[in-house]
């Protein structure tokens, strides 16, 4: 990732190896800020209350947790209770499950002395795993890019994004950003579409963050104009990340996912889904299966950013009583293809 125009992980382990620096997201765009991890109530609690969010990242961070949980009481009775505690943290996203199952089952053969610096190093291979896996999706999808562009080379090449599903949600690169990345530096002209992203606006605040950083051009739109842009043809495709891929292709991922895809398919737009394996999960049969995660209302009725002084302020949109599931269903049959390590896939 580009971050004050240099290249760096979104997350890493503290000088002394024994904790984890991630940047607290909430406060993006308005000011960087890096916080230090350093047991498991302080993982639990970043991915619970999404300092750090997206998927592949919620994955990186709980296995460090349970490394840091594991250097503290690395006993079967530790292991077992640190693993029940991030676990429960976010149930939507599959990849929290897979990274814990991954460190768990390296470090459950071993002696207690033995375990904690196994879990760090099963952590940190899974952080580099993760970059290679977001580069190869990058790779990919760039070749797709090129063939996109080329049917209309005299003008840039729209892209609209859901949510954030880059760099800032994965250790590096991202999932559906990782296309337009490669493709902006390879020298393809690319336009970005932003959703806002209601209600905690990923795609307005953390997406365009990214964009602006890499210098990607770009606008951030409201939710709703999805529909028109690709009605008046200024939409070439449509590129999101995914929580979770179920066995059958249907696409679990932040709420409004689902319009954009009918909209897509109403007008004629290819709809790509950006993942790696390890968002893929064939032990669920269908989207109907997924748990949705019920977030509070009060992300629904608050707004927050800097007021006409500069100083952060929350305001109140709205006093009516409000709902927020924070991921909707989209069906394997709105999806294009499938842009993962492997290649675009028509079905998963």
């Amino acid at each position: 990732m580009i971050l004050e125009g240099t290249h760096t992980r979104s997350i890493a382990r503290t000088a002394d190896g024994q904790g984890i620096r991630i940047l607290d997201q909430r406060h993006l765009p308005w000011e960087i800020r890096w916080v230090e991890l350093r047991d498991l109530d302080a993982a639990a609690v970043a991915i619970r209350e999404m300092w750090t969010r997206g998927a592949p990242m919620i994955g990186a961070t709980a296995a460090y947790g349970l490394a840091m949980a594991l250097a503290v009481d690395a006993s079967d009775a530790g292991l077992d209770a640190a693993y029940g505690t991030l676990v429960e943290t976010r149930p939507t996203a599959i990849n929290l499950r897979w990274a814990l199952d991954q460190v768990r089952a390296a470090v459950q053969p071993l002696p207690e002395g033995e375990r904690a610096a196994a879990a760090f190093a099963r952590a940190d291979a899974i952080c580099d795993e993760d970059a290679e896996l977001c580069r190869a999706i990058g790779e990919h999808g760039l070749a797709l890019l090129r063939d996109l562009h080329a049917k209309n080379p005299d003008r840039p090449l729209n892209i609209l994004t859901h949510c954030n599903a880059g760099w800032l949600a994965t250790v590096d690169y991202g999932t559906a950003t990782a296309p337009i990345y490669l493709a902006h530096d390879a020298g393809i002209p690319v336009h970005v579409w932003v959703d806002e992203t209601r209600p905690r606006n990923q795609g307005a605040l953390l997406t365009a963050f990214e964009l602006r950083n890499h210098g990607v051009p770009h606008t951030v739109i409201a939710d709703n104009a999805g529909g028109l842009l690709m009605m008046q043809g200024q939409v070439d495709a449509v590129i999101v990340g995914t929580d979770r891929v179920t066995a059958n292709g249907d696409v679990c991922n932040k709420i409004g996912t689902y319009l954009k895809a009918l909209a897509a398919h109403d007008n004629g737009v290819p709809f790509y889904v950006a993942l790696p394996y390890t968002t893929f999960d064939p032990a669920t049969a269908s989207g109907a299966d997924i748990p949705i995660e019920a977030r509070s209302a009060e992300e629904v009725m608050r707004l927050t950013g800097p007021d006409e002084t500069g100083r952060i302020a929350t305001i109140r949109v709205t006093d009516s009583p409000a709902l927020n599931p924070a991921f909707d269903v989209t069906p394997a049959r709105l999806v294009t293809g499938y842009i993962t390590e492997r290649g675009v896939l028509a079905t998963i």
